[in-house]
């Protein structure tokens, strides 16, 4: 028996959607903002591997198909909590995964070693950060540098800044050499080589940061003098023309003789749990959310 067509006209209407309330005062309001860990006094790796990242696109070897969770490296920089508040050093292409990784949801400045990709291109990322300040974030780096940021981020210094996005908003303030102040803090840059490239490390009381290195001009050897911490470049254990290799690291950590060592900026050709047994006492391999004092 065929069954009869439903006469719409006797379906009951659907229910009318409630009315949406509005609170006049919220209006504009922004959202509450959730600054995330306070790392006052400690030295925070938010990255420690090569300019690839471990495991590496395309890669079949152990480490990058099968290593351990310290073997996940993304591009080196690092997060310092100094008394007036966190520097930054270096964005890398990570750091929006790197802050949230870390519940870090704070950046007061941001200082440069040096101008290669892998170290800036991920600038775009402190956007928000700016949003919430409500101020350009403060951005401490060599000419270079900013020559470097200014070409790549062309559209956060337009005259007439794109519609329908924001852009970064940066303050510039320009370093050398010299030590300077910064969020309550002395600073001492220390002068490195990067193959041909001129790079800077830095020096936070007696922890120093030098990563993006395959020299150490005369002039720096002093003040690398009475550390508790180096945090040192090391890329793999064949020599390479712009990073140190494993043994050349080692050699620079007997020289300076601080307390502990942490090697960065390491390739999927230095697996942790491995490369680890094979280090002096006193060298040890960083790993991306590793936190040090700083003395």
């Amino acid at each position: 028996m065929p069954v009869p067509a439903s006469d719409p006209s006797s379906a009951p209407e659907p229910a009318a959607a409630p009315p949406q309330v509005v609170d006049p005062a919220a209006k504009g309001r922004r959202p509450p903002w959730h600054v995330g860990r306070d790392v006052t006094g400690r030295l925070l790796f938010l990255g420690t591997g090569t300019s690839v990242g471990v495991p590496m696109v395309g890669c079949g070897c152990d480490t990058c198909r099968d290593g351990g969770p310290k073997d996940v490296r993304t591009r080196t920089s690092a997060l310092v909590g100094l008394p007036e508040g966190h520097l930054l050093i270096d964005t890398t292409p990570d750091l929006r995964s790197q802050l949230l990784r870390e519940n870090i949801g704070r950046v007061d400045a941001v200082l440069y070693t040096h101008d290669h990709v892998d170290h800036v291109y991920g600038l775009d990322d402190v956007r928000p950060l700016c949003f919430h300040s409500g101020r350009p974030m403060q951005v401490l780096c060599e000419e270079a540098v900013e020559r470097r940021i200014r070409l790549a981020f062309d559209y956060a210094f337009s005259d007439k800044p794109p519609a329908g996005g924001g852009v970064p908003k940066l303050g510039f303030a320009r370093i050398g050499t010299e030590p300077f102040d910064l969020l309550g803090a002395r600073v001492v840059p220390l002068r490195l080589e990067h193959g041909p490239f001129k790079v800077l490390g830095f020096r936070f009381g007696n922890v120093a940061y030098c990563t993006d290195t395959s020299g150490i001009p005369d002039a720096t050897w002093p003040l690398l003098e009475g550390l508790d911490v180096l945090v040192l470049d090391c890329l793999r254990h064949t020599t390479h023309p712009t990073h140190f290799s494993l043994a050349e690291a080692v050699a620079v950590a007997e020289r300076v003789r601080p307390a502990r060592t942490l090697l960065v900026h390491l390739s999927h050709e230095l697996p942790h749990e491995a490369t680890s047994r094979m280090l002096p006492p006193g060298v040890e391999l960083a790993y991306d959310g590793l936190e040090v004092p700083l003395t």
